[in-house]
């Protein structure tokens, strides 16, 4: 499908429709083979109308679910979560950052707090499940006839190459998508999905997340998912 891709860029063709499906396919064999990666995660959604401030979170993620996360930059900087599944009895523990950062709670993923300002649970974080959500809505779509599907050329993003492809679901309140028009980042030389946006009809942003400073070789441990780690403030 990349092949295919370039050989379309090549010549011009960025209207051109690549299969959706194939695509996904290949998309999913490059993620199969990834146990772990370290990044910066950018995050900005539009909850109940208002779109957020953007979020900056230093991100390690262990397949096939443990996850930590710390925010670097405003409005949370400071905070910190942590998740392993069977861990905690299944809960999250987080703190917030500046005079908060001493209280320490454990949280069901699905505590309304934790959702207050969120369109999705935390634990659906993470490059997987970026591409997951992907593909639940294209395979939803070209089940019932109704996506478009189609590459807009290449972008330098994050210090990396990548395909920029633009992913529109015409009936998206007859389906229940998760919006209207997708424009996905895949990374050209690993095959990853680095960042999604994702647009109603109205052409307003819903959601951005992005994966900056992806590293897809880290040596991820269980001491990067202990809530004693040193560096850590749990």
């Amino acid at each position: 499908a990349l092949f295919m891709l370039a050989a379309m860029a090549a010549h011009g063709e960025a209207t051109d429709k690549p299969d959706p499906e194939e695509w996904l396919v290949e998309a999913e064999a490059a993620y199969d083979k990834v146990t772990g990666y370290t990044a910066v995660f950018y995050k900005q959604q539009r909850v109940a109308g208002k779109l957020l401030p953007k979020e900056t979170i230093r991100l390690k993620y262990r397949k096939p679910s443990s996850l930590y996360m710390k925010w670097i930059r405003s409005p949370y900087k400071g905070s910190e979560l942590l998740y392993v599944p069977g861990w905690n009895e299944n809960q999250v523990r987080a703190h917030r950052g500046g005079i908060l950062r001493f209280i320490t709670r454990n949280l069901d993923p699905g505590n309304p707090g934790l959702l207050a300002d969120n369109l999705r649970p935390v634990t659906s974080t993470g490059i997987g499940y970026l591409l997951e959500t992907v593909a639940i809505n294209i395979r939803k779509a070209l089940k019932a006839g109704e996506v478009e599907f189609s590459v807009r050329g290449e972008e330098t993003l994050y210090g990396r190459n990548t395909w920029v492809l633009e992913v529109v679901f015409p009936n998206q309140r007859l389906l229940d998508h998760d919006g209207y028009r997708f424009v996905i980042n895949q990374d050209v030389e690993s095959k990853i999905l680095i960042r999604i946006r994702v647009s109603d009809l109205d052409n307003q942003l819903i959601e951005d997340y992005g994966y900056d400073n992806l590293n897809l070789d880290a040596r991820l441990t269980d001491a990067d998912f202990d809530p004693e780690n040193p560096e850590y403030h749990f």
